[in-house]
């Protein structure tokens, strides 16, 4: 287990500088470029008193740090949440797996309980730290201390319910990043009105270029990162019914492949 942890905390440590070198390369080799050129042409017809109407770019929409941060913390999630993801579905693979072979109508006996372990102690340690084996290994050894069917319906029941609350502290950071990227925006927002104030002189005089711009950034800030939250809150939504129906199903699993088997002397 402290071995798992560790490796996530490595894989979400890489994920996120990857994830700042490859956004922010984009935004200096592409994207402000291209918004630069934009705004610096709309900027020179609107001096030359040209009528135009302003092109509504996606390279100018997402161009200020503000919207990069969120992209950043966007990609970050989502690999925090495909990591997740993935070892759900590696856990899930075990459901599929005969770690009891147990004969229709066959009966498990408190001693017969260290010959059904045996299976679930040769696997691997990865295979190991998985939910089902962690939960039927927990379950055959109460079984045995215990003689007690109820007993062990108690540890199945405690260990999902276990792994459920852990799996749910997990997605804190998820969360926070859920939170943050709106929070991100509306900082934009906060920032771009002030400057359109700062230049609200220079509207007086009839240039509005500067107003225009920092006004842009403001709304452009918040729609981006409130389009970006509703993106992470479906991934994060559906990978918490994977892991809610990972839970279920190894409960139900135990249920019926070693609950429904044992037979108290």
């Amino acid at each position: 287990m402290k071995l798992r942890l560790s490796s996530e905390f490595i894989f979400q440590l890489f994920a996120l500088l990857i994830t700042i070198i490859l956004v922010h390369g984009v935004y200096v080799g592409l994207i402000r470029p291209n918004a630069d050129a934009i705004i610096e042409r709309q900027a020179e017809l609107s001096a030359a008193g040209e009528e135009f109407v302003p092109e509504q770019s996606i390279y100018v929409i997402v161009r200020d740090m503000e919207q990069e941060t969120c992209f950043i913390l966007l990609f970050w999630a989502l690999a925090i949440i495909g990591y997740k993801s993935r070892r759900a579905m590696q856990e899930r693979s075990m459901l599929e797996l005969p770690l009891l072979e147990v004969t229709e109508g066959a009966s498990i006996l408190p001693q017969d309980t260290r010959d059904y372990s045996r299976s679930l102690e040769a696997l691997d340690q990865h295979s190991q730290d998985c939910l089902l084996p962690r939960t039927l290994l927990a379950a055959l050894r109460r079984f045995a201390t215990t003689a007690s069917i109820p007993a062990v319906s108690n540890t199945i029941k405690e260990y999902c319910e276990s792994e459920s609350d852990r799996l749910d502290s997990e997605m804190s950071m998820i969360r926070y990043i859920a939170w943050a990227i709106p929070s991100i925006g509306f900082i934009g927002t906060v920032r771009g009105i002030g400057d359109a104030l700062g230049q609200a002189y220079r509207a007086v005089e009839g240039d509005i270029s500067g107003v225009t711009v920092s006004l842009g950034v403001a709304f452009n800030s918040t729609f981006v990162a409130l389009v970006l939250s509703i993106i992470i809150m479906f991934c994060l939504h559906q990978l918490q019914l994977t892991q809610e129906r990972l839970v279920q199903d190894t409960q139900r699993y135990c249920d019926q492949r070693l609950l429904a088997h044992l037979l108290a002397p």
